[in-house]
């Protein structure tokens, strides 16, 4: 891994136990809080015996060390290398995000190493400075719990507006595309960001009378042949939905796969990405939609 969890845990709390020791301020009772702040709560079980006797030889029985300088932390080349891939990322401007300290530093990768056979190809234009000022207003208003007013089209092209509680922002890596889920209003419960054409900012609202919009759930049932790891590669790929999985005989599997309603598209498309390592059994109208899915791609 690039960025250890665990060891950079480690690290960083051993690093703030030595700096205060630097400082002559380091007690017991001291280390146990800043082990129990910077890393993990059992990590005191660990850290504390490996400091005490000398397995860890930065600190003395008076708690003394004999590093002479505040310990730092710099970041690897090939850690650089990742930041400075993912900055690269057209998404990442959306978060005000400005990484220093990676210039004339090559990428890890760039996006013309990766090639999605199964994405729609009318992304939304992140880098577009309009996207970006409604897509930051969005955030502000959820942050500080604020009405929107906001004017979109909708599926058939008509230009809507309404007054809209943002209750969640959703991405969506088969769209690749952003879209606002709202509470407060009538109609308009999911809004695809790149058909909004303004936002307002209004009031602040009450939190305690906000209701959450309600979600439909639907589920399908297919039977997986685990040939060239595919029900592994099923487990990660659906790793967002909530599953039931039943072993059969001579490699097959039973999954039950739960996803909310208004994904049932994207769903389809995703089960068919596995061809017929899957096949599924119910129910009736998921079947149907698969094959007129599949006679629609024929006939184009």
């Amino acid at each position: 891994m690039l960025f250890s969890e665990i060891y950079s845990a480690y690290f960083n709390a051993v690093a703030a136990i030595i700096t205060e020791a630097l400082q002559g301020e380091l007690t017991v009772k001291r280390i146990d809080e800043i082990i129990r702040e910077q890393a993990f709560s059992e990590s005191v079980l660990s850290i504390m015996p490996a400091l005490k006797n000398g397995e860890w030889a930065v600190l003395d029985k008076d708690f003394q060390t004999p590093i002479k300088r505040v310990p730092k932390m710099p970041l690897t080349t090939l850690q650089r290398r990742w930041l400075k891939a993912i900055s690269l990322d057209p998404r990442v401007c959306l978060f005000g995000v400005s990484p220093v300290g990676l210039d004339g530093i090559e990428p890890l990768f760039t996006s013309d190493d990766f090639v999605f056979f199964d994405r729609y190809t009318d992304s939304d234009p992140f880098a577009d400075e309009n996207y970006i000022v409604r897509f930051k207003t969005i955030v502000t208003a959820m942050r500080e719990k604020r009405h929107l007013q906001i004017e979109y089209r909708n599926r058939q092209g008509r230009l809507m507006h309404g007054r809209f509680i943002p209750y969640r922002l959703e991405y969506s890596s088969k769209d690749d595309k952003f879209r606002l889920e709202t509470a407060g209003g009538s109609y308009a419960a999911y809004i695809n960001l790149k058909r909004i054409e303004r936002c307002e900012l209004l009031e602040e609202y009450v939190d305690e009378r906000l209701i959450a919009p309600k979600r439909r759930n639907a589920s399908v049932l297919f039977t997986l042949k685990n040939e060239r790891n595919a029900l592994e590669r099923v487990m990660l790929h659906f790793s967002d939905c909530r599953k039931e999985t039943r072993r059969l005989d001579n490699g097959m599997y039973d999954v039950k796969l739960w996803y909310e309603a208004q994904d049932e598209s994207e769903i389809l498309v995703r089960i068919l990405s596995f061809g017929p390592m899957l096949r599924v059994t119910a129910p009736d109208s998921f079947i149907s939609l698969i094959k007129n899915r599949i006679s629609m791609q024929e006939s184009l």
